[in-house]
């Protein structure tokens, strides 16, 4: 069966990374999972969470948001603090973002990654995550007393996947992920090692075939996402990559 949008099972929504998207961040990206669009933020602090002082770690973390006309009807800014699905996405993409970064080179510093939806078609997380790593890497090339090659163990990228229609496919729009019998959020370094997987049956409970077919697109979509993260971080003239 067509996907809505004439997408062939296995393939991406268009993919753009634009790094150096903002004056004053030491890293910012804005990523393009077709219509969905999130701008990643990387600030560094000289200093760690009290529970870290004297280790000699440093410290990823993340926060995340959606603006308020980000989707279809306005919603509310989060005034007295992220909401249950907002803490959930950023933990996240801080333990995302910790997987492939030793923490022990960064020294006694923190990275605080902001991840503002600015346009929600779907995927959000997935593509927060994908853009947060291109945005720490390039701040890190900005801080003197740090070798980036040394604290830099792989990259990390996620894509959704699902079932809609009885059909398995990868990176899921919000009217398929709105009517996806199983739904899907994998993340993976470079290497080909899972981070997080995070699966439910939104109608249908799925079996270990499913599933493998799954972890399969989800595989040949984070490849090609890594691909694009190296190819951007391999310049340090071109902002603007595409797949």
């Amino acid at each position: 069966m067509p996907r809505v949008d004439g997408r062939a099972p296995d393939q991406l929504r268009p993919v753009t990374v634009t790094r150096n998207f903002l004056l004053h961040p030491e890293g910012s990206v804005l990523v393009e999972f077709g219509a969905t669009k999130v701008i990643c933020t990387a600030s560094v602090d000289d200093k760690v969470p009290s529970f870290l002082k004297g280790q000699g770690l440093g410290w990823v973390t993340a926060e995340y948001a959606m603006l308020p006309r980000s989707t279809n009807t306005r919603t509310p800014r989060e005034n007295r603090g992220p909401s249950g699905r907002s803490q959930e996405i950023q933990r996240l993409v801080g333990r995302a973002l910790r997987v492939v970064f030793e923490r022990r080179k960064l020294g006694e510093r923190t990275v605080w990654v902001d991840c503002d939806v600015i346009q929600a078609d779907g995927g959000t997380r997935t593509a927060a995550i994908t853009g947060a790593f291109v945005a720490v890497t390039d701040a890190l090339y900005r801080i003197p007393a740090v070798d980036p090659t040394a604290v830099i163990r792989d990259c990390v990228a996620a894509v959704s996947v699902g079932i809609v229609g009885g059909q398995p496919v990868v990176d899921l729009n919000y009217a398929e992920d709105s009517a996806a019998e199983v739904d899907m959020n994998v993340v993976m370094t470079g290497a080909g090692a899972f981070v997080e997987v995070q699966g439910t049956a939104e109608q249908t409970a799925f079996r270990r075939p499913e599933l493998d077919t799954l972890l399969s697109l989800a595989e040949t979509g984070i490849r090609r996402l890594i691909a694009l993260q190296r190819r951007a971080l391999a310049s340090r003239d071109e902002r603007v990559f595409t797949i």
